[in-house]
């Protein structure tokens, strides 16, 4: 359970990360990129990665537009997986699927998507967080 005091860090973290991203854009090159949409309330996410030769992703960038928590959530996703593997990445995503789903706890080595993990208590905002998430599952 988390305190006031960590949920007013987790929104702060949440509008920041949404209103200033730090992986907003597009990489150069492209090696692949993946965009979808969610028609219920519009959020647009597209990703795009740049892979080394072994397999590890260099560099990840998104643009689009949504609500804060989808931003947020596309934003802390990237900083979370660039410098990893494809396998890795796969496992990542997985592994937060299920977090959202409330199948299981948040591994503590991701302490950073704490913040929009919490979006797990108001099933309306799930899809917000994890249309990134999806986006980045079909690009890898």
């Amino acid at each position: 359970m988390t305190t006031l005091k960590e949920r007013r860090l987790y929104q702060q973290l949440i509008l920041s990360r949404s209103k200033n991203p730090r992986h907003f854009g597009v990489t150069n090159p492209i090696h692949r990129t993946q965009g979808l949409t969610n028609p219920y309330c519009g959020d647009a996410i597209e990703v795009t990665l740049t892979i080394d030769e072994n397999s590890v992703i260099e560099d990840i960038k998104f643009t689009g537009s949504g609500c804060a928590l989808c931003l947020a959530s596309a934003d802390l996703m990237a900083e979370t997986v660039k410098g990893r593997t494809i396998d890795e990445t796969k496992d990542l995503v997985e592994h937060f699927h299920q977090v959202m789903l409330g199948e299981t706890e948040l591994d503590s080595s991701f302490n950073l998507l704490k913040a929009i993990a919490g979006a797990k208590r108001y099933p309306i905002k799930v899809k917000c967080v994890t249309l990134p998430w999806h986006t980045l599952k079909l690009a890898v």
